[in-house]
């Protein structure tokens, strides 16, 4: 059945989607026919369509004779984009609409030393809710997204951002303060992509935190839905954290990286 709400698509245009498409998964090159084949193009009409791509430079001649692969031109297409990101502009955006699909308070954080720097935040309309602001520090061993932001670190190097004293501070009665403790929780963290705080920042307060990556692979912040304790059940944790890791991915996708 033809989806009639679907928007017009311009044959000649889609064409030369696809083949970038494939082409990404045969660096070496493929021949006109492999690409003809594989996208069920006339021959006649594909050859066409590749040797115009190649004088424009979005192809070029493959690593087997008669055979083409990505071309320079696209290398300029991906700089061009990577220069018009940025993290806090692009990331205000999905906070907001996270925060207006979960009605709770989204935060985006980066890694300052050993404290989490609240970047982007949209706070929730209920009358119980966390309320903070831009520019904040907090800890980064006793929140959610601090836990997802160390994750990034291999464990020889953990002690660059965790703080030297031992115990470490008691904020809650919650907080992790045992050394140990923090770094199998922060392997834990990194193991399964997410962190969790519960009242371990904020007495009745619980968080969500999932990793945002640059083009580079690197997580470069977190971004977190925090709740009160009264709300955060199982339930509503598994909901929030589908939503958050989504929201997360996505931004990391509008900065480049590519699972």
């Amino acid at each position: 059945m033809t989806d009639t709400n679907a928007p017009p698509m311009v044959k000649s245009a889609a064409r030369v989607f696809d083949v970038f498409g494939l082409l990404v998964h045969h660096p070496d090159g493929l021949s006109l026919t492999e690409i003809s084949d594989a996208l069920a193009f006339p021959k006649s009409s594909a050859h066409g369509l590749l040797n115009t791509m190649v004088a424009r430079g979005y192809l070029r001649e493959g690593l087997r004779d008669r055979t083409y692969r990505l071309g320079p031109a696209l290398f300029e297409l991906g700089s061009a984009y990577i220069a018009s990101t940025d993290l806090v502009s692009d990331g205000w955006e999905i906070v907001r609409a996270t925060a207006r699909a979960c009605n709770e308070t989204v935060h985006l954080a980066v890694l300052d030393g050993s404290d989490v720097l609240y970047v982007a935040k949209e706070e929730s309309t209920n009358t119980i809710r966390m309320v903070s602001a831009v520019g904040k520090r907090f800890p980064a061993y006793a929140t959610g997204v601090g836990k997802i932001l160390l994750a990034n670190f291999a464990e020889s190097d953990l002690h660059r951002h965790i703080p030297s004293t031992s115990p470490l501070p008691t904020i809650t009665a919650n907080t992790i303060t045992d050394v140990g403790v923090l770094r199998r929780a922060i392997a834990e963290a990194r193991s399964r992509g997410y962190a969790i705080d519960i009242e371990e920042s904020t007495v009745g307060l619980c968080c969500v935190a999932a990793p945002v990556h640059d083009a580079s692979g690197q997580i470069v912040a977190g971004m977190s839905v925090s709740v009160p304790s009264m709300r955060f059940t199982p339930e509503r944790q598994r909901e929030l954290l589908a939503l958050i890791t989504q929201q997360a991915n996505k931004l990391s996708t509008i900065l480049g990286y590519r699972a």
